[in-house]
Parts: C-alpha cells; sequence; structure tokens
C-alpha cells in the first residue's frame, strides 16, 4: 500500500513538472518603438523537425502568438533555418507596451523546451540635453561626442535627426570611414570623439546624433543642434532720377518670403532708416514676380535724393535686401549733354568759301555744307533720341544716364537680370548693438565686397 502512494505521488511530480518551462540562458533584446526588432533561438539538432512556436508570459494555449506552421501572424513573423539550427521571431510596428517575457519554445517528448526572451520596447528619440553650436556658412564646424572609456574601441558614428533606430544606417560618417566635406578625430585621453563639418551650407542647419555602438543592441546617443549663421546678400544700384518726374526700384527676395510683408525705407543705414510706405500715394508697391517685387515714386523732389532699402519682411529679419542711392537732377541739367559725350566725336563744319563774284560758284560751296550738316544733325537726333527712351542701369557703380528722359518711369533692372546686378555681402548687425552705429554700411563703396556673418536685425 505504501509502495502504490509512493508511485503515484512520483508521478504525480513528474506531471506537475512537465508541465514546467525548461529554459536555457535568458535573451535580451531592445526594440525601438515603431520599429521591428528580430529574436533568435537555437535549438539542438534533434529537434529539427519538431514544431517551433513563440509564446508570451505563462506560454498556455492562448498566449502562443505564432507557430512555424503559420510563419506570418498580425504582427509577427517566424522563419526556421534548419541547416544552422535557429529560428527567428520578428516583431513588426512595436509599442511601448509589449514589453515583457516571451519565450521561444520547442515542442518534444515530454516538457517542450524553451528559451527566455526579455524585451524592452523604448521610444524612437533623443535625447533630454541637447548641445547648441553654430557655425558660419561657408566655413567649418566641429561637433565634439563625449564616450565613456570602456567604449574606446567601439564603433563610433554621427547621423542628422533624432531618430536612434536608424542612426547607424543614415550615418554621415564613422569611425572607420571618412568621407571628403566630414573628418573624424577621436581623443582616447579625453574620451571624445569629434566630426569636423566644411564648407557649411544652409542646407546642414538642424539636429544631429552622436552614436557610439553597444554590445547590448542599445547604442548610446548625445543630440546636438546646429545653426548656420547666414551671409548677408545686399543688390545694390545708383540710379539717377529728374524732378518731377517718377522713377520705380526693383526689389530682389527669396521666393519663400513672397507673401512676407515688405518694407521700403530711406536712410544712411538700414537698422535705423525711415519708413517710406507711410505715404501711399507717393510710394506704390507692387508684387512683380515670386522673388522681386517694386517701388515706384511718382513724382521726384530734390529732397527725394538718398539712400533706400528694400526687401521683404517689414521687421528686417532676413538679410536678403536690395540697398539704392538716388540720384535727382533738374530738368535743365538732364537735358545739358555735350555732343562728344553721346557720339564721341563730331566733325566741325568746313569753314565758309571764299567770296566769288559768280552767284553760281557761291551756290556750288555752300549746298554741300548745307547737306553735311543737316546729315550731322539728323545723326545727332536719332542718338538723342535712343538715349531717351533706353534706360541704362548697369550693377554696382552703373550710373542711370537721364539725358534727354521722356517721361517714362525710370527702373533698375534687378529683377530682369539677376545675375548680372552686383551684390555685397557684407555683416548686418542689430539695431541696438554699438558696432552697428559705426561700421553698418558706412563708407562702403558699391563695389566693395565683405565677408562676414549675418545677425537678425531687430
Amino acid at each position: 500500500m505504501k509502495m502504490w502512494r509512493f508511485q503515484n505521488l512520483l508521478i504525480l511530480l513528474c506531471t506537475a513538472f512537465s508541465r514546467l518551462p525548461q529554459t536555457a540562458s535568458v535573451i535580451q533584446v531592445f526594440g525601438y518603438e515603431g520599429r521591428d526588432v528580430k529574436i533568435s533561438c537555437s535549438y539542438s539538432w534533434w529537434f529539427t523537425s519538431t514544431e517551433k512556436y513563440f509564446c508570451k508570459e505563462d506560454c498556455g494555449y492562448k498566449d502562443v502568438l505564432i507557430t512555424a506552421k503559420q510563419q506570418r501572424k498580425n504582427r509577427y513573423s517566424i522563419s526556421d533555418d534548419e541547416n544552422k539550427r535557429i529560428f527567428t521571431v520578428t516583431i513588426s510596428d512595436l509599442k511601448l507596451d509589449d514589453t515583457g517575457t516571451y519565450w521561444c519554445g520547442v515542442s518534444k517528448e515530454g516538457p517542450d523546451s524553451y528559451t527566455e526572451v526579455k524585451l524592452k520596447v523604448i521610444k524612437d528619440s533623443c535625447c533630454d540635453k541637447v548641445t547648441q553650436i553654430q557655425g558660419d556658412e561657408g566655413g567649418s564646424v566641429s561637433i565634439r561626442c563625449p564616450y565613456e572609456s570602456k567604449k574606446k574601441n567601439v564603433l563610433k558614428y554621427v547621423c542628422r535627426g533624432k531618430q536612434p533606430s536608424t542612426c547607424l544606417q543614415r550615418a554621415l560618417i564613422t569611425s572607420d570611414r571618412q568621407t571628403k566635406r566630414f573628418r573624424f578625430t577621436d581623443d582616447r585621453k579625453s574620451r571624445t570623439f569629434t566630426i569636423t563639418i566644411y564648407n557649411l551650407t544652409l542646407e546642414d542647419f538642424g539636429s544631429y546624433l552622436c552614436g557610439v555602438q553597444s554590445d547590448s543592441g542599445l547604442d548610446d546617443f548625445s543630440a546636438v543642434e546646429l545653426e548656420v549663421k547666414e551671409f548677408c546678400r545686399v543688390k545694390s544700384s545708383i540710379i539717377r532720377g529728374i524732378v518731377g518726374r517718377p522713377v520705380t526700384f526693383q526689389c530682389s527676395h527669396p521666393p519663400q518670403l513672397r507673401d512676407k510683408e515688405k518694407f521700403f525705407c530711406k536712410g544712411d543705414q538700414l537698422n535705423n532708416c525711415t519708413d517710406m510706405m507711410a505715404n501711399p500715394t507717393k510710394f506704390r508697391l507692387h508684387q512683380l514676380s515670386s522673388s522681386c517685387f517694386s517701388v515706384t515714386i511718382t513724382e521726384l523732389e530734390a529732397g527725394d535724393a538718398g539712400r533706400y532699402y528694400c526687401g521683404p519682411d517689414s521687421q528686417r529679419s532676413f538679410t536678403d535686401y536690395t540697398r539704392i542711392q538716388l540720384e535727382v537732377v533738374s530738368p535743365h541739367e538732364s537735358s545739358t549733354v555735350s555732343l562728344s559725350t553721346m557720339t564721341g566725336h563730331v566733325t566741325s563744319p568746313p569753314p565758309p568759301p571764299p567770296p566769288s563774284s559768280s552767284p553760281f560758284m557761291t551756290l556750288f560751296y555752300i549746298l554741300p555744307a548745307v547737306v553735311l550738316l543737316l546729315i550731322i544733325t539728323l545723326v545727332v537726333l536719332m542718338i538723342f533720341k535712343k538715349y531717351s527712351t533706353k534706360l541704362q542701369v548697369g550693377g554696382v557703380g552703373d550710373v542711370m544716364d537721364s539725358v534727354g528722359l521722356e517721361e517714362k518711369t525710370r527702373i533698375n533692372d534687378i529683377c530682369e537680370n539677376p545675375e548680372d546686378s552686383a551684390h555685397t555681402r557684407i555683416s548686418c548687425q542689430r539695431e541696438n548693438s554699438p558696432e552697428s552705429q559705426q561700421h553698418v554700411y558706412q563708407g562702403l563703396p558699391p563695389t566693395e565686397n565683405i565677408y562676414s556673418v549675418c545677425q537678425p536685425l531687430h
């Protein structure tokens, strides 16, 4: 009787243990929210033809997520490499609540074989602390990335954006791969690697991640925000107008600023010039294209002479604008021009012939002189008419010749010939900057090129 009870107890114990998972080592897996994760589970050669499956938590019948026969189910897929004796489970579109304990199961006689899997899902973003750096357009900038002393010999890299999950695949440069515009250096003593970016452009503006590879599958990252300061682009023209007549200025701007409010002001400096649009009757603005607008002064006065500025955004926070020097002359001054300026050289009429007693001989000498004088007069009138109807404005330093101008509006040609318009690259200073009162635009000839960093004007 006692023997029978002992045998029954052994059966019960064996049955109970047969229901417990037979586990090996634990697999630690990390994944990013919204991304995929692969979990690889190995098995012994004598289980090659048996059923494999993947389950969660208690791994009961209802906890089985997918089997090898199903291959794909919902967000789960499974493949079995019998040669390597590894089956791989892929979980797609990870959720934060996918974090937990899973089991790789292999069916066999008696208790199944299990491998425990610990999955942790984190957000695909970085980081709580962001380092701010600045660089100048056309120059270079260095991004410094710290790392732990135990990571001296691992792969390091830098990518654009804020998503760690794809950073290595999108790396601009790695510790084992150099590029033309990016240079990698590693100071192991200070445990800092540096990425230097050359020939900065405005497109380099944005977020960067420094990555340090980790054996855990979850790399270490630090975040950097790069600001690229733009050079000012200033187009300049010198034009001449006539008192009592209209004159039109053309002002260019980037197409993306078309809908911004425009400004047109007068003064020695951009940051303290006087707004002229307060008088819409005299100053009329018209949008000519997506990258150009015009301002017309309807009736010039002598006091309108001076320096003008026009461009997008009434607050003048943008750096693409036009600078115009207007000269105003009286109608009398505009019509007084030497013939040598227009024709280069005028031949003087021949001296009159000596007096003759014969009327026929006198007429013979007078008629050619009259015809020659008429021809010269016609040539001069044709040249004069040509100069009165054609507006000549060059880039910087080319002055519009207002001689003989008709009642037509004079314009600078910045919009029609943007390639030919000279421009100045100059440093914009803030209005409250002491340096701005001394160095901005003062004493700068229109043809001078200045390369400096642009700062927003307020």
